[in-house]
């Protein structure tokens, strides 16, 4: 194995010295020569330690897949499970060729007796995405998670956190190109930053969502790395990197808590299949591959979804209050018994009068059991009963006899006079067909209006022919939970969670009752009538009262004109809410134009409100926009109202331009999507063209919702925005 390159840099020139820190010839754990040995050309050890590395991660992989499990397993059942750890492991292994193997190094001080990062006196360590180890079991790459790559993100010149110098690598597809030091313990120099950090940050996003381990910030990782037993409420803005924080959190946890959330398992929500194909590669380019990703409508698939619901409709079944209106309909099933229960074993007959019975049906009424769980109790109430009068009469029974009498069939007729099975489809039918029985169950709760408004027009015969809308998924989610109990996971991340009604907040906090979660969103960003007003709300619908609430406000991905511009908008969609603050300055990044059908030497221009004038013109101008914006780098994103989109698609299609659906992967060959604004949350464009602003707003139910859609398009941008329109824009943005 070649040796490490010696932090030369890391020293601080002659006369220097930090007082009370040594630095004596010293050799890296990655061996070689003292690191105060200055390289020749240390590029070309940096790139000798990369070649080196990726062989050792070779050699790793060799010896998993060499594993011979015949003599080590009991049964073929064994070895099934076996093999499948093998073949995710062998997975989890694989080098992936346009992927830094490492992004960083550490330069640890020697400082003895300073308390410092286990193992970290006076070492050199390569930060990278995994973990890697030679022949020898000593680490070539330290995994960007583990204590001893904490001070990678965390370290600075006020706190060096013993750190002599951190190296940052720049590459071109996998080969290493470049570095950058920062001499963290040098007075002399001064805070800069990073030209490479920033370039990473900048990089042409073509294909999926990338991880951002080489750039996660200080107020990132304090995120990212809080413990599992808590839970996190992120409030980010557009491009403070909210999402990408989520799933590095979820990447953590499982490195720091792998036995655990292995048993208990993880989830990500996010909200709808575009958006979860768009950040699917990012936890398997950290080694991460048993994480199940899902929409809300994928939690609560019991029934088949193909209504729709009016806004008043959708509304009522998405407040809170339909969680009482539920679980008093599930209850309104137990009838209190009228006679008692006569159990007949070989001459004798044992009778439980019904008084007694109904004191315990009562008390599993008062104990709030689930459904379920309270009838399959019941019989073995009413079995005990009848075992005290064997044992007044001077039997001797045991447990097996109360199991007998508990199956007796005239207890099993009395549980089912009783406490009826309940099936939560069936339920909601009923409630949403039978206006006497929904009366009867939301007096007090809702509203003769509100009632009305959830009542189907024209009830289907049965539950299996009911056209259920998403909203009343979620209630036959609600309903089987009130019967059974939904299994809990470790941890949740939830994104985009600002749109979430109570009742989906409901739905996803039965997946963590035993775990935690993380919860990413905007408030500005909420784009349905039921968006969420505050987090306190929210995290009380998910049973998470005491979670953290943490602010993100320093933007890294929207340049700050694009940013400035969109943040007009807040007072009118989010007042209070505090702008972001993009560390990018990209003059130029934003155009803003009107056209109008005589605009032939391109100055700008309006039209009437209704942009009819200039429909036309805007077409081609758009069009045009796009085919400039492909002549750069990167992907196009082409975000229109959704009324918008066919006439775009026939354009684009006129002019022979090729273009993507949201979701699907860019390629180097196809760059340009055309993109719903409906379905712009959570995506990200190098350059976008935005058509018709007017018609954004226009597209939603009132103007608020309106303008936070505006505000998600606005938002999508990494390199510059094109606004193109030819009606008037929006007031906050004239």
């Amino acid at each position: 194995m070649p040796p490490s390159p010696p932090p030369a840099h890391g020293a601080p020139p002659p006369g220097r010295k930090p007082a009370a820190l040594s630095h004596a010839p010293r050799t890296s754990r990655t061996g070689g020569s003292p690191v105060n040995a200055a390289p020749a050309d240390p590029l070309a050890r940096e790139r000798a330690h990369l070649t080196a590395s990726r062989a050792a991660l070779r050699a790793m992989r060799e010896d998993v897949e060499a594993l011979d499990i015949k003599d080590v397993t009991a049964n073929w059942v064994n070895a099934e499970v076996l093999r499948g750890q093998i073949d995710e492991r062998i997975k989890a292994l694989a080098d992936l060729a346009h992927t830094p193997l490492f992004f960083g190094r550490l330069d640890y001080l020697y400082a003895p007796g300073a308390e410092q990062a286990e193992g970290a006196d006076g070492e050199t360590f390569y930060i990278g995405r995994r973990h890697v180890h030679d022949a020898a079991g000593d680490p070539m790459v330290v995994d960007w998670r583990a204590p001893v790559s904490q001070p990678f993100y965390r370290a600075s010149k006020k706190d060096p956190m013993d750190v002599a110098l951190r190296r940052r690598f720049g590459y071109t597809g996998g080969d290493l190109t470049a570095y950058e030091d920062e001499h963290l313990t040098d007075p002399a120099e001064a805070e800069q930053v990073s030209k490479l950090l920033q370039q990473e940050i900048e990089r042409p996003r073509v294909g999926p969502m990338r991880d951002i381990v080489a750039t996660i910030q200080p107020e990132q990782d304090e995120i990212v790395r809080s413990g599992l037993a808590g839970s996190v409420c992120v409030q980010g803005g557009p491009g403070t990197g909210k999402t990408a924080v989520g799933l590095h959190r979820v990447a953590y946890l499982l490195y720091a808590h792998r036995e655990r959330l292995a048993r208990s398992g993880t989830l990500v929500i996010g909200p709808n299949r575009s958006f979860l194909h768009y950040i699917e590669q990012v936890l398997p380019a950290l080694g991460e591959l048993e994480v199940r990703q899902a929409t809300v409508d994928d939690l609560v698939a019991h029934v088949e979804v193909r209504g729709t619901d009016d806004t008043a409709a959708a509304v009522v079944k998405g407040d809170a209050r339909m969680a009482e209106v539920l679980r008093r309909a599930v209850r309104s099933h137990v009838t209190p018994p009228t006679e008692g229960v006569v159990v007949v074993r070989g001459s004798r007959r044992w009778r439980v009068p019904a008084y007694e019975v109904e004191e315990m049906v009562r008390e599993l009424l008062d104990r709030d059991m689930r459904y379920g769980a309270a009838r399959e109790a019941l019989p073995q109430r009413i079995a005990h009963a009848v075992l005290v009068r064997m044992e007044q009469a001077g039997e001797a029974p045991d447990d097996r006899v109360q199991d007998a009498v508990a199956r007796n069939a005239a207890v099993k007729a009395a549980v089912k006079a009783i406490w009826p099975p309940v099936d939560p489809a069936k339920l909601v039918h009923r409630l949403l067909s039978d206006g006497e029985f929904l009366a009867a169950q939301a007096a007090g709760v809702l509203t003769q209006e509100e009632q009305k408004a959830i009542l189907w027009a024209k009830p289907p015969r049965t539950a299996r022919s009911a056209k259920w809308s998403a909203a009343d998924a979620v209630l036959v989610d609600e309903a089987a939970d009130l019967v059974a109990r939904t299994h809990s996971l470790g941890h949740v991340v939830l994104d985009e969670a600002q749109d979430l009604s109570p009742m989906q907040y409901r739905a996803v906090g039965r997946r963590c009752t035993t775990g935690s979660v993380t919860v990413l969103g905007d408030l500005a960003q909420g784009t349905t009538p039921w968006a969420t007003r505050s987090w306190a709300e929210a995290l009380g619908h998910l049973g998470k009262a005491d979670a953290v609430v943490e602010e993100l406000t320093a933007g890294f991905r929207v340049p700050r004109e694009v940013i400035a511009y969109a943040s007009r908008l807040l007072p009118a969609i989010a007042p209070g809410l505090t702008a972001v603050e993009s560390v990018r300055q990209s003059p130029g990044s934003l155009v803003v134009r009107g056209v109008r059908e005589a605009d032939e030497d391109g100055a700008s221009g309006s039209a009437g409100s209704d942009g009819s004038d200039g429909a036309g013109a805007l077409v081609a101008a758009v069009l045009d926009a796009c085919a400039a914006s492909l002549r750069r780098e990167g992907s196009v994103g082409l975000i229109a109202a959704d009324a918008r989109v066919p006439v775009l698609a026939a354009a684009l299609d006129a002019a022979g331009v090729a273009y993507l659906a949201p979701g699907e992967e860019t390629t180097p060959d196809v760059r340009l999507t055309l993109v719903p604004a409906s379905l712009a949350k959570g995506l990200e464009y190098d350059y976008v063209v935005l058509d018709e602003p007017a018609a954004v707003v226009g597209g939603e139910p009132d103007e608020r919702t309106g303008l936070r859609r505006l505000y998600v398009a606005l938002t999508r941008a990494v390199s510059g925005l094109t606004v193109l329109h030819a009606a008037p824009l929006p007031e906050p943005l004239r």
